[in-house]
């Protein structure tokens, strides 16, 4: 998926890396060609991001157990995991982090699951916004590789939400 060229400039890599990882929180453009995922139809149905997929989902459904975990434990500690890249990035803040914990509370009820999908979705605009700043500065190992690890971590947690909902279903 790559965005047109301007002033006959190819796409900075860093809006490569934000499409990608656009593509697996917000889904595929409606109507579009996608990257890695199912398309989006051009009336917005189809949508299989992140966002979208914990959309159709109640709090009763993403806090049941599926193979030891639960779909509300897998957004929560994918919520971190964006804050936390952020936080290291930005301020330097190496931890500890509760990795483990952060699945934790595997329950939600309704206003909880809420808060949750509102902190997901902050968290994956937090990133963006600051990768974005990134954009005028030296391509850094640690910067590119924290931005990559981002976009496969949430990836990862993506797919598997999906194959925990199928098995709800």
């Amino acid at each position: 998926m790559t965005q047109p060229v301007q002033d006959d400039l190819p796409q900075h890599w860093l809006e490569g890396m934000l499409d990608i990882l656009s593509e697996a929180v917000e889904g595929g453009p409606p109507g579009e060609g996608t990257a890695f995922l199912d398309g989006t139809a051009a009336d917005g149905s189809g949508n299989h991001g992140l966002l979208a997929t914990l959309d159709t989902l109640s709090a009763a459904q993403a806090s049941t157990p599926v193979h030891g975990t639960s779909i509300a434990g897998h957004a929560r500690h994918s919520a971190l995991h964006m804050e936390v890249v952020v936080r290291w990035e930005r301020d330097g803040d190496r931890g500890p982090f509760d990795w483990k914990g952060s699945f934790l509370p595997a329950e939600v009820d309704d206003r909880q699951w809420d808060e949750l999908r509102v902190r997901l979705r902050a968290a994956y605009d937090a990133l963006c916004a600051f990768a974005r700043t990134q954009k005028e500065g030296e391509a850094t190992g640690e910067a590119t590789g924290s931005l990559t690890g981002a976009v496969a971590h949430v990836a990862y947690h993506l797919g598997a939400i999906r194959q925990m909902s199928k098995a709800l279903a």
